[in-house]
């Protein structure tokens, strides 16, 4: 069983993560895990803090000897440059659509403070320290996984007649994570827009992996569909308000012959279909074609012109507490939802094909392989 806990105030001494299950011999490179840190970073629509306080490395203090994983548990730590948090003033003003209000009620504080640093969006840098482990392990298994913004503010990007690696290398050299270089000129004037009035902007992200085996997942019990544990863990990313497998919220709309992915046969291909629509997934099981997954983000609670609030001590109207914030944080919510499926994925790829080392995984694998290659 592949699990993490992070730990970690937005403004604390640092982040923490501890990774349980990495079989041994995964070898860690530590320049792809502080690439795909500093990816969380960038976007168009970030604000100016990502490239002086927030500039993140991550440490390993556990479970890694020369290089590879050795089995045990991993400790990861993740510094705050921006580590002030006892000098931080008390907040008593809520900011609609955040955690503020709801957190200070449940936990019977009257400085907010104590909700807000962790309920940030700053406690993703452990996840995706933990996430960036997590693709190296797939990598070893030929899996892949990335992102691309779909839409941001109601503007539609269309890349359909893209390959996967045309939209992933679009999406890479893109300062939206956007595959489409019309409609990201579009969103470019709609951030600026935004911003200049003092508000936020929300969007959608595709996760597609490539790679995937058949059979991960199962269809026998609720908790062990995958499609449904992959939904749940992208939907608890912060600010995430819908999830989608495949084509997702259209499928109520659209005729079984419409939407169903027929399946065929082929000399060499074995058993495939030609379309997509399911997402990669049949009863809670990968069906072995790529897996397409969209996240739905809501415009950042924190407006640089802020909504009206109650002071929860005086119960006298004010303008909400503005902390740090951006315009847009879609493009790196993109990186985060890559780094939370790429867990999930590598926990399912462990419970399907077991092993105390890598070595011992591949060769499940590899038996699994042939198995449906004659089937």
């Amino acid at each position: 069983m592949l699990r993490y806990l992070t730990s970690g105030e937005s403004h604390g001494p640092s982040l923490t993560a501890i990774l349980e299950g990495l079989p041994a011999g995964v070898r860690i490179d530590s320049a792809a895990i502080d690439h795909e840190m500093k990816r969380r970073q960038l976007g168009y629509g970030r604000g100016a803090r990502m490239t002086s306080i927030e500039t993140d490395r991550v440490v390993f203090l556990g479970g890694v000897r020369s290089g590879r994983t050795i089995g045990s548990p991993l400790t990861l730590e993740v510094k705050n440059k921006d580590a002030s948090i006892d000098r931080l003033p008390k907040v008593t003003r809520p900011r609609p659509g955040h955690a503020d209000l709801t957190g200070a009620l449940k936990y019977g504080t009257h400085d907010i403070r104590d909700i807000l640093e962790r309920a940030s969006a700053r406690e993703t840098a452990a996840r995706v320290a933990v996430g960036a482990v997590a693709k190296l392990f797939l990598k070893e298994f030929g899996i892949e996984i990335f992102s691309h913004v779909v839409s941001m503010g109601g503007v539609e990007a269309h890349p359909e007649k893209l390959t996967w690696d045309q939209v992933r290398k679009r999406a890479e050299a893109s300062v939206l994570r956007c595959a489409d270089s019309a409609v990201e000129k579009k969103i470019i004037a709609l951030v600026d827009k935004a911003k200049k009035a003092g508000d936020t902007v929300g969007g959608a992200v595709e996760v597609v992996a490539l790679g995937v085996p058949v059979g991960l997942g199962s269809h026998v019990q609720y908790d062990r569909k995958l499609d449904a544990r992959l939904a749940g863990a992208l939907m608890s990313i912060q600010a995430i308000k819908a999830v989608e497998v495949g084509a997702g919220a259209r499928v109520s709309g659209m005729l079984g012959s419409e939407m169903h992915d027929q399946i065929y046969h082929s000399p060499g291909k074995g058993f495939h279909r030609k379309t997509s629509r399911s997402g990669g997934f049949e009863g809670g099981m990968t069906t072995g074609e790529p897996v397409q997954i969209r996240i739905h983000m809501k415009p950042l609670s924190t407006l640089l012109r802020p909504l009206e609030s109650v002071d929860i001590e005086t119960k006298k109207p004010f303008r909400a507490t503005v902390e740090r914030s951006d315009v847009s944080a879609v493009p790196s919510a993109g990186v985060v939802a890559e780094a939370v499926a790429a867990f999930e994925l590598a926990g399912a790829m462990i419970e399907k094909f077991g092993g105390d080392s890598v070595a011992e995984t591949k060769r499940n694998w590899k038996g699994y392989l042939k198995q449906v290659e004659k089937f």
